[in-house]
């Protein structure tokens, strides 16, 4: 089963692949970092789906103010669960099933600047590096696939190797977060405020998220 993101301009932002309705809700946190959300469409092969599982996955969906809008299925009885929740269903053969899969996501790479403060509430995602030039206040989330630098100060949620990428790594001007997380590994920010007026960045080092001076020419590997 795959699950399409596309903006309210129909352009492909993310997709959401998972094996079973028991592991979907892995992705509830993630949507909290993704901007321009709109549509989701439902891609599955071979298997049924009941009303009670898309009504549950419609409800996590319209918390964020994405619509459900389409449903392809091989499998006649995912797609009258899904006409029965008045979700755009649609029987497709196994052909014509996998011509509705976008492109690989991890192809898709695209560095985002942002310019200014990040306010609370705000949230910023990237596909490749993210660099705020401004602070991040508390309340505030920015993600990212690989890299995130804030030349500022960053006091709230950063994230960074969404996809994966476990050389990623979160680089500020002063770092004093709420939370920082790379990859599947997550850290609270420290209670006490940096002494040193110094950039830091923080990496992965056995499976535990550290934190050191940024130096320009310091190898992260």
């Amino acid at each position: 089963m795959q699950l399409i993101f596309r903006s309210i301009d129909n352009e492909f932002v993310k997709s959401f692949p998972f094996k079973s309705f028991e592991l979907y809700q892995d992705f509830y946190d993630e949507l909290f970092t993704i901007d321009n959300l709109a549509t989701a469409s439902l891609i599955t092969e071979n298997e049924k789906i009941n009303s009670c599982e898309l009504a549950k996955l419609k409800l996590i969906l319209e918390k964020h103010n994405i619509k459900f809008s389409n449903i392809y299925s091989n499998n006649r009885e995912t797609v009258l669960s899904g006409k029965s929740l008045k979700i755009n269903s649609t029987f497709l053969n196994i052909k014509d099933l996998k011509k509705q899969l976008p492109l690989d996501p991890s192809y898709i790479q695209k560095d985002i600047i942002h310019k200014g403060t990040v306010r609370s509430g705000d949230r910023i995602s990237s596909n490749g590096d993210l660099f705020i030039m401004g602070d991040v206040n508390p309340g505030a989330i920015i993600s990212a696939n690989n890299n995130v630098y804030v030349w500022g100060k960053l006091f709230g949620v950063a994230f960074a190797g969404k996809n994966g990428n476990k050389n990623a790594s979160i680089a500020s001007l002063y770092l004093n977060p709420l939370q920082l997380r790379i990859c599947e590994i997550v850290a609270i920010g420290p209670k006490e405020k940096p002494k040193d007026q110094y950039p830091e960045v923080a990496i992965l080092e056995d499976n535990k998220i550290i934190i050191k001076p940024y130096l320009l020419n310091n190898n992260l590997k």
